[in-house]
């Protein structure tokens, strides 16, 4: 037995855990974090209030949060999966009848000490929920109908609650969180080249509904594609917001115009910059080189979580792990390609970037449970 060795078994089982962690992972999330609190900063005007300051202290409490969650061992987690999922599903409905409505949506519950919005704990849960129901599934009825029914109606039943608030953005998320926990559990694709063929008929009656009775989408919701397919033809309007978003990506060049220099935040031409648009901010004062190092620490942070899953010999801690970085990547694509006019504005924040309480802790909680996965793996 080596030195190091007998030094790491001697020590205490707690603090052995913390020596376990997956310290390279916290660094990245620590490093994407403080890009957040730099961003925050500036689109202030150099000041860490109202934002960078609450900002900075949530993810104090999410650091605490991550390591606490780490801590616990993953098969508890697993056998908490159900009553997370419940509970975030009660909470739902909770939002529903006494939710707090802000900007013609109801989404969150204010607890006093944070206003919480359930949605977005929904999106972890949803993933610890179906990660356990695969792991207690054997696999030879994974593909079998009835068995593949159950999981749809555990993912439509909190979507359509999102839905209803409404939050179109959160609802195309658990849809792609749940599908990619489906497939990456082993689902037959046969199920989902159906799913597709269903998704252009929805897309088609969507468009067909408009201005009918049966109109699938509200009007806002159709603004927006319409803003998303021709963002020019009302630039002062419903196109006013993706329009400014293109000026301020394009204005930074390879380089940027340099920190707390962009104009486009300055002089507040950029609507939302300190949430959804924030990432449109750091590309216009750090330009291309800024924009592509934010995305290298993300697909890092993928690398770093699909790696772990894949070392890991636990079914269920596998497709957690897997299941998080699926909802990860999902969270800033879909942020990105919506600033870039890639994709319609659907009010995604960037991850660990952009401000916001909920975001920041259920977050941090989730690449807890990537740490617990990581710690008690069978070695």
């Amino acid at each position: 037995m080596s030195y190091l060795e007998y030094t790491v078994k001697s020590v205490p089982t707690g603090f052995r855990k913390i020596l376990h962690l997956n310290w390279p992972l916290a660094v990245l999330l620590a490093s994407v974090c403080g890009v957040g609190f730099l961003m925050l900063y500036s689109v202030a005007g150099g000041s860490y209030t109202p934002w960078a300051e609450p900002q900075m202290k949530r993810f104090a409490a999410g650091l605490v949060l991550m390591v606490g969650v780490a801590m616990v061992p993953i098969w508890l987690w697993r056998n908490l999966s159900g009553v997370a999922y419940g509970t975030a599903l009660v909470l739902l409905v909770a939002v529903a009848f006494v939710g707090d409505e802000r900007k013609g949506s109801q989404r969150w519950l204010d607890l006093g000490f944070i206003d919480l919005q359930p949605s977005e704990l929904m999106k972890i849960t949803l993933v610890m929920f179906l990660a356990a129901y695969y792991d207690w599934l054997p696999a030879r009825r994974v593909s079998r109908p009835f068995w593949v029914l159950l999981p749809l109606g555990i993912i439509f039943l909190p979507t359509a609650l999102v839905l209803e608030q409404p939050d179109l953005g959160t609802s195309i998320l658990l849809l792609a969180a749940g599908g990619g926990m489906m497939f990456l559990a082993g689902v037959h694709w046969a199920y989902f080249a159906a799913v597709i063929a269903s998704a252009v008929g929805l897309v088609t009656a969507v468009f067909q509904s408009r201005g009918t009775p049966w109109q699938l989408l509200n009007n806002y919701q159709y603004r927006r594609i319409d803003t998303f397919l021709d963002p020019a033809a009302d630039p002062l309007g419903a196109g006013y917001h993706i329009t400014q978003s293109k000026i301020a990506l394009g204005s930074g060049g390879w380089t940027g115009r340099g920190f707390m220099q962009g104009t486009q935040s300055r002089l507040n031409f950029l609507p939302e910059k300190h949430t959804d648009f924030i990432f449109t901010t750091l590309a216009e004062e750090f330009g291309f080189v800024g924009a592509i190092s934010l995305l290298s620490l993300y697909a890092l942070i993928i690398v770093f979580c699909v790696v772990t899953a894949i070392m890991n010999k636990d079914r269920f801690s596998s497709l957690l792990t897997l299941g998080i970085a699926l909802n990860f990547f999902l969270f800033f694509a879909v942020n990105m390609s919506m600033v870039m006019g890639l994709a319609p504005v659907v009010g995604v924040p960037l991850p660990l970037v952009s401000y916001g309480g909920s975001a920041m802790l259920v977050l941090m909680l989730a690449f807890g449970l990537v740490q617990s996965a990581h710690v008690h793996r069978p070695r």
